[in-house]
Protein backbone atom coordinates (compact mmCIF):
# COMPACT_ATOMS: atom_id res chain seq x y z
CA UNK A 1 0.00 0.00 0.00
CA UNK A 2 1.56 3.24 -1.58
CA UNK A 3 0.79 6.22 1.53
CA UNK A 4 2.20 9.52 0.90
CA UNK A 5 5.32 10.49 3.48
CA UNK A 6 3.04 13.54 4.80
CA UNK A 7 0.17 11.15 5.46
CA UNK A 8 2.49 8.41 6.82
CA UNK A 9 3.69 11.25 9.42
CA UNK A 10 0.37 11.85 10.53
CA UNK A 11 -0.98 8.51 10.73
CA UNK A 12 1.96 8.04 13.19
CA UNK A 13 1.25 10.85 15.24
CA UNK A 14 -2.59 9.88 15.51
CA UNK A 15 -2.02 6.19 16.79
CA UNK A 16 0.68 7.81 19.09
CA UNK A 17 -1.97 10.24 20.69
CA UNK A 18 -4.62 7.37 20.50
CA UNK A 19 -2.25 5.65 22.40
CA UNK A 20 -1.71 7.90 25.31
CA UNK A 21 -5.21 7.52 26.57
CA UNK A 22 -5.06 6.27 30.12
CA UNK A 23 -6.51 2.44 28.99
CA UNK A 24 -4.03 2.49 26.65
CA UNK A 25 -1.27 2.16 28.58
CA UNK A 26 0.99 -0.70 27.43
CA UNK A 27 2.01 -3.61 29.49
CA UNK A 28 5.21 -2.83 31.63
CA UNK A 29 4.84 1.08 31.13
CA UNK A 30 4.45 2.59 34.09
CA UNK A 31 2.28 1.49 37.25
CA UNK A 32 0.13 -1.53 37.54
CA UNK A 33 -3.41 -1.02 38.50
CA UNK A 34 -4.17 -1.68 42.26
CA UNK A 35 -4.04 -0.01 45.61
CA UNK A 36 -1.16 3.07 46.43
CA UNK A 37 -2.23 4.12 49.72
CA UNK A 38 -5.44 2.87 49.78
CA UNK A 39 -6.52 4.40 46.89
CA UNK A 40 -7.05 2.39 43.19
CA UNK A 41 -4.85 3.40 40.92
CA UNK A 42 -5.17 2.61 37.14
CA UNK A 43 -3.32 3.07 33.99
CA UNK A 44 -1.50 7.01 34.03
CA UNK A 45 -2.92 9.05 31.12
CA UNK A 46 -0.27 9.63 28.25
CA UNK A 47 -0.98 13.50 28.63
CA UNK A 48 -1.26 14.42 31.83
CA UNK A 49 -0.63 17.83 32.06
CA UNK A 50 0.18 21.12 29.34
CA UNK A 51 3.95 19.92 29.67
CA UNK A 52 3.61 16.58 28.23
CA UNK A 53 1.57 18.25 25.45
CA UNK A 54 4.40 20.20 24.59
CA UNK A 55 5.98 17.32 24.45
CA UNK A 56 3.97 15.16 22.12
CA UNK A 57 3.87 18.79 19.60
CA UNK A 58 7.75 18.62 19.64
CA UNK A 59 7.81 14.77 19.67
CA UNK A 60 5.96 14.51 16.16
CA UNK A 61 7.33 18.07 15.12
CA UNK A 62 4.23 19.65 14.96
CA UNK A 63 4.88 23.31 14.37
CA UNK A 64 3.29 26.57 15.24
CA UNK A 65 1.92 25.72 18.42
CA UNK A 66 2.19 28.68 20.05
CA UNK A 67 1.51 28.76 23.76
CA UNK A 68 -0.73 26.00 25.50
CA UNK A 69 -2.92 26.17 28.19
CA UNK A 70 -5.34 23.60 29.66
CA UNK A 71 -8.22 24.20 27.14
CA UNK A 72 -5.85 23.02 24.95
CA UNK A 73 -5.30 20.11 26.77
CA UNK A 74 -9.14 19.29 26.97
CA UNK A 75 -9.51 19.77 22.99
CA UNK A 76 -6.64 17.62 22.62
CA UNK A 77 -8.05 14.86 24.39
CA UNK A 78 -11.71 15.25 23.15
CA UNK A 79 -10.04 15.00 20.27
CA UNK A 80 -8.06 11.99 21.15
CA UNK A 81 -11.40 10.04 21.87
CA UNK A 82 -12.79 10.88 18.76
CA UNK A 83 -9.79 9.18 17.12
CA UNK A 84 -10.54 6.27 19.40
CA UNK A 85 -13.72 5.60 18.32
CA UNK A 86 -12.28 5.43 14.78
CA UNK A 87 -10.15 3.25 15.36
CA UNK A 88 -13.26 1.10 17.38
CA UNK A 89 -15.79 1.54 14.12
CA UNK A 90 -17.53 -1.77 12.82
CA UNK A 91 -17.14 -0.28 9.13
CA UNK A 92 -16.29 2.34 6.73
CA UNK A 93 -19.02 4.16 6.41
CA UNK A 94 -19.08 4.44 10.40
CA UNK A 95 -15.34 5.25 10.55
CA UNK A 96 -16.38 7.64 7.24
CA UNK A 97 -19.03 9.66 9.40
CA UNK A 98 -17.08 9.75 12.32
CA UNK A 99 -14.24 11.30 10.71
CA UNK A 100 -16.27 13.97 8.25
CA UNK A 101 -17.67 14.86 11.72
CA UNK A 102 -14.12 15.37 12.82
CA UNK A 103 -12.57 17.21 10.24
CA UNK A 104 -15.67 19.26 9.54
CA UNK A 105 -15.25 20.86 13.08
CA UNK A 106 -11.70 21.13 12.88
CA UNK A 107 -12.51 24.00 9.43
CA UNK A 108 -10.13 22.40 7.23
CA UNK A 109 -8.08 24.60 4.66
CA UNK A 110 -5.70 22.55 2.25
CA UNK A 111 -2.90 24.65 1.29
CA UNK A 112 0.34 23.11 -0.10
CA UNK A 113 3.60 24.03 2.19
CA UNK A 114 7.12 23.50 2.10
CA UNK A 115 7.83 24.79 5.51
CA UNK A 116 11.52 23.84 7.62
CA UNK A 117 12.99 22.12 4.40
CA UNK A 118 10.49 19.38 3.65
CA UNK A 119 9.29 19.08 0.62
CA UNK A 120 5.66 19.79 -0.75
CA UNK A 121 2.79 18.77 1.24
CA UNK A 122 -0.80 19.34 1.74
CA UNK A 123 -1.86 21.01 5.41
CA UNK A 124 -5.30 20.53 5.89
CA UNK A 125 -5.66 23.17 9.20
CA UNK A 126 -6.05 26.87 9.12
CA UNK A 127 -2.74 28.66 9.56
CA UNK A 128 -3.98 30.38 13.18
CA UNK A 129 -5.54 26.57 14.41
CA UNK A 130 -5.50 25.41 17.92
CA UNK A 131 -3.62 22.52 18.34
CA UNK A 132 -6.68 20.49 18.21
CA UNK A 133 -8.26 21.69 15.11
CA UNK A 134 -4.51 20.72 13.62
CA UNK A 135 -4.36 17.29 14.65
CA UNK A 136 -8.60 16.77 13.49
CA UNK A 137 -8.06 18.17 10.63
CA UNK A 138 -4.27 16.51 9.19
CA UNK A 139 -4.74 13.24 11.00
CA UNK A 140 -8.43 13.21 10.27
CA UNK A 141 -7.70 13.60 6.87
CA UNK A 142 -4.66 10.58 7.01
CA UNK A 143 -7.50 8.79 8.22
CA UNK A 144 -9.88 9.21 4.95
CA UNK A 145 -6.78 8.64 3.22
CA UNK A 146 -7.01 4.59 4.58
CA UNK A 147 -10.94 4.55 3.83
CA UNK A 148 -10.77 6.12 1.00
CA UNK A 149 -8.42 3.20 -0.48
CA UNK A 150 -10.68 0.45 1.39
CA UNK A 151 -8.47 -0.08 3.61
CA UNK A 152 -10.26 0.66 7.07
CA UNK A 153 -9.71 -2.63 8.26
CA UNK A 154 -5.58 -1.46 8.67
CA UNK A 155 -7.05 0.75 11.80
CA UNK A 156 -6.43 -1.81 14.36
CA UNK A 157 -5.76 -2.84 18.21
CA UNK A 158 -2.96 -4.98 19.24
CA UNK A 159 -4.34 -8.56 19.95
CA UNK A 160 -2.93 -9.19 23.20
CA UNK A 161 -5.12 -9.49 25.67
CA UNK A 162 -3.29 -7.15 28.28
CA UNK A 163 -2.33 -4.40 25.56
CA UNK A 164 -5.03 -2.87 23.30
CA UNK A 165 -2.73 -0.45 21.44
CA UNK A 166 -4.07 1.16 18.06
CA UNK A 167 -1.86 0.33 15.31
CA UNK A 168 -2.34 1.35 11.78
CA UNK A 169 -1.63 -2.38 9.60
CA UNK A 170 0.63 -1.86 6.99
CA UNK A 171 1.55 -5.46 6.42
CA UNK A 172 1.07 -6.42 2.70
CA UNK A 173 -1.74 -9.10 3.31
CA UNK A 174 -3.10 -7.16 6.73
CA UNK A 175 -1.71 -9.67 8.52
CA UNK A 176 -0.30 -8.35 11.59
CA UNK A 177 -1.99 -8.98 14.73
CA UNK A 178 0.28 -6.94 17.49
CA UNK A 179 1.30 -3.49 18.00
CA UNK A 180 4.90 -5.10 18.13
CA UNK A 181 6.30 -8.04 17.22
CA UNK A 182 9.29 -7.95 19.16
CA UNK A 183 7.00 -6.79 22.51
CA UNK A 184 3.35 -8.14 22.83
CA UNK A 185 3.87 -10.65 19.52
CA UNK A 186 6.73 -12.36 20.70
CA UNK A 187 5.35 -12.65 24.94
CA UNK A 188 2.64 -14.33 23.30
CA UNK A 189 4.42 -16.46 20.83
CA UNK A 190 6.72 -17.52 23.90
CA UNK A 191 3.57 -18.35 26.12
CA UNK A 192 2.15 -20.61 23.68
CA UNK A 193 5.28 -22.25 23.27
CA UNK A 194 5.46 -22.96 26.88
CA UNK A 195 2.11 -24.04 27.32
CA UNK A 196 2.46 -26.78 24.31
CA UNK A 197 5.51 -27.82 26.31
CA UNK A 198 3.58 -28.45 29.73
CA UNK A 199 0.91 -30.31 27.53
CA UNK A 200 3.34 -32.45 26.10
CA UNK A 201 4.50 -32.77 29.18
CA UNK A 202 1.58 -34.26 30.75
Amino acid sequence: MLIPHDTRIALDTVVDLVNTAPENEPPGDGPADGLVDGVMEGPEDGLPDVAALYAFAERHHISGVGTLGEKDLDAVRDVRSRFAEVFAAPDARTAADLVNRLVAAAGTTPQLTDHDGYDWHVHYFAPDASLSDHLAADCGMALAFIIVAGEQERLRRCEAPDCGLAFVDLSRNRSRRYCSSRTCGNRLHVAAYRARRREAGA
